[in-house]
C-alpha cells in the first residue's frame, strides 16, 4: 500500500493524507471528494503532469487542480493552521543505542498510536534530545530496533537470523505498536517446540532415528506416537515400553525384537508387519489389525503377548507359531487362518474368537474360556487334552 498527501493546485495546507489503490482515475476521484472539487489533473511538487498511477511513489506530495495549469505553492509553512507538509518529506536520523538509523517522519508516524508517532508527528513537541550531530537520541537496543523501523517502512515483519524474537516483541510493545506485537506473538508461538503430551510426527521420530546408530538402543518409552504414520520404517528393538502407539500406521513396519510392553495400540493398524520376538505384555491393542503379521523367529526367539488386551482384533493369516498368548484377551477376535502350532493359549479368553481354518497342532489352550469360539475347517485336530474347562 502506497500512502501520498494531496493539497489543491497552488496551495500547502489543509492537505489529505491518502491511500493509493487502483487506477489514477480512482485516486481523481478520492480527491474529488475529499477537496470537494471536481479534480482533473495530478501534478508533482516540480509541476510535471502524472498521466499513470505507477509513477506514483510512497509519501509523494502530489497537488490536484480541476483541469488549470500547474501553480507553485507558497513556501510560508508557518502558520498554526497550515497543514505541516514536511511531516512526510523530510529526513531524520536516529541515534539508537549508538547506532544511526536514517527515515523520514511520514516512516515514523505509520502508527498514529505508537511512542514514535507521538514523538516525531510534529516537531519539538517532546523535546527529544540530539546528539552533538542532530540524531536524536533513543535508548534502546539497535538490533531490536531495526526489524520495528523495517516493518513500518514496508509493512512486512523481516528478522534476519540471530535475532532474537522476544527482544523485537518487547521493543514492539515499548514503542506501543500493537499490531506488530500480535503477530510477533503468533510468530514466536508457533516457533516454541511441542509440548511434552504433543504427539510425534512421522518427519521428527525419522529425525531421531537417522541422528541413532543402528547398534543403539532407542528409547521412547513413555513417547507419545498417538496417530502418526510409523509405515515401513525399521523400528527394530527400539523401547516402546508404554508408549501411546494409538491409531498408529505401522503397516509392514519392521518391529522385530521391539519392546512395547504396557503400550497403548489401540486401533493401530499393523498389517504385514514384522513381530519377530516381540515383547508385548500386557498391551492394549483393542480394536487394532495386525492382518498378515509374522510372529515367528527362525532363531526361536518366541513373541510375548502375555496378559494382552487383543479385544476385537483382526490377526487374519499371522504367522504365530510358538506365540505366548498366555491369560490374553482375544474376545471376539478374528484369528482366522492364522498358524498357531505350538503357540500358548492358557487360561486365554477366547470367547466368541474365529478360528476357523487355524492350525492349533501342539497349541496349549488349557484354562482357555472357548465359549462361542469358531474351529471351522482346522487344519489339524483339536485333542480334548489341549483344552480343558
Amino acid at each position: 500500500m502506497r500512502r501520498v498527501t494531496l493539497f489543491v493546485n497552488g496551495t500547502s495546507y489543509n492537505g489529505k493524507v491518502v491511500a493509493v489503490y487502483g487506477t489514477l482515475a480512482d485516486l481523481l476521484s478520492v480527491a474529488s471528494t475529499k477537496f470537494g472539487i471536481k479534480a482533473a489533473n495530478i501534478y508533482n511538487g516540480k509541476g510535471g503532469l502524472i498521466d499513470d498511477i505507477a509513477l506514483i511513489r510512497d509519501d509523494d506530495v502530489l497537488y490536484i487542480s480541476e483541469g488549470d495549469s500547474f501553480v507553485d505553492p507558497p513556501n510560508n509553512l508557518e502558520s498554526p493552521h497550515e497543514f505541516h507538509s514536511w511531516a512526510h518529506t523530510d529526513w531524520i536520523t536516529l541515534n539508537v543505542g549508538g547506532r544511526r538509523f536514517t527515515t523520514t517522519r511520514s516512516t515514523l508516524v505509520k502508527e498514529p498510536e505508537s511512542m514514535l508517532a507521538h514523538m516525531f508527528k510534529d516537531k519539538d513537541v517532546w523535546g527529544n534530545k540530539q546528539d552533538e550531530q542532530g540524531a536524536y537520541l533513543i535508548d534502546r537496543s539497535p538490533d531490536y530496533f531495526e526489524p520495528i523501523l523495517n516493518y513500518l517502512r514496508h509493512g512486512q515483519l523481516i528478522i534476519n537470523d540471530g535475532i532474537n524474537l522476544l527482544g523485537v516483541l518487547e521493543e514492539a510493545r515499548f514503542f506501543g505498536i500493537e499490531r506488530l506485537a500480535e503477530q510477533l506473538e503468533g510468530v514466536i508461538k508457533n516457533s516454541q517446540p511441542p509440548d511434552d503430551h504433543s504427539p510425534i510426527s512421522r518427519k521428527e521420530f525419522v529425525r531421531f532415528l537417522l541422528a541413532t546408530p543402528t547398534k543403539s538402543e532407542l528409547r521412547c518409552q513413555g513417547l507419545n506416537f498417538s496417530g502418526a504414520d510409523l509405515s515401513r520404517l525399521d523400528l527394530r528393538y527400539i523401547n516402546f515400553k508404554m508408549a501411546n502407539l494409538s491409531r498408529c500406521n505401522l503397516t509392514h513396519a519392521n518391529l522385530c525384537g521391539t519392546n512395547l510392553e504396557r503400550a497403548d495400540l489401540s486401533s493401530a493398524n499393523l498389517d504385514g508387519a514384522n513381530l519377530q520376538g516381540v515383547k508385548m505384555l500386557c498391551t492394549n491393542a483393542e480394536g487394532a489389525s495386525l492382518k498378515g503379521c509374522n510372529f515367528e523367529d527362525p532363531a526361536g526367539l518366541k513373541a510375548n503377548l502375555e496378559g494382552a488386551n487383543l479385544k476385537g482384533v483382526d490377526m487374519e493369516g499371522s504367522q504365530m507359531t510358538g506365540i505366548n498368548l498366555r491369560v490374553a484377551t482375544l474376545k471376539n477376535a478374528k484369528l482366522k487362518n492364522c498358524n498357531l502350532r505350538g503357540a500358548t493359549l492358557a487360561g486365554t479368553d477366547l470367547e466368541n474368537c474365529d478360528l476357523s481354518g487355524c492350525d492349533l497342532q501342539e497349541a496349549n489352550l488349557r484354562g482357555s474360556n472357548v465359549k462361542g469360539a469358531i474351529f471351522e475347517e482346522m487344519l489339524t485336530p483339536l485333542h480334548m487334552s489341549q483344552s480343558v474347562r
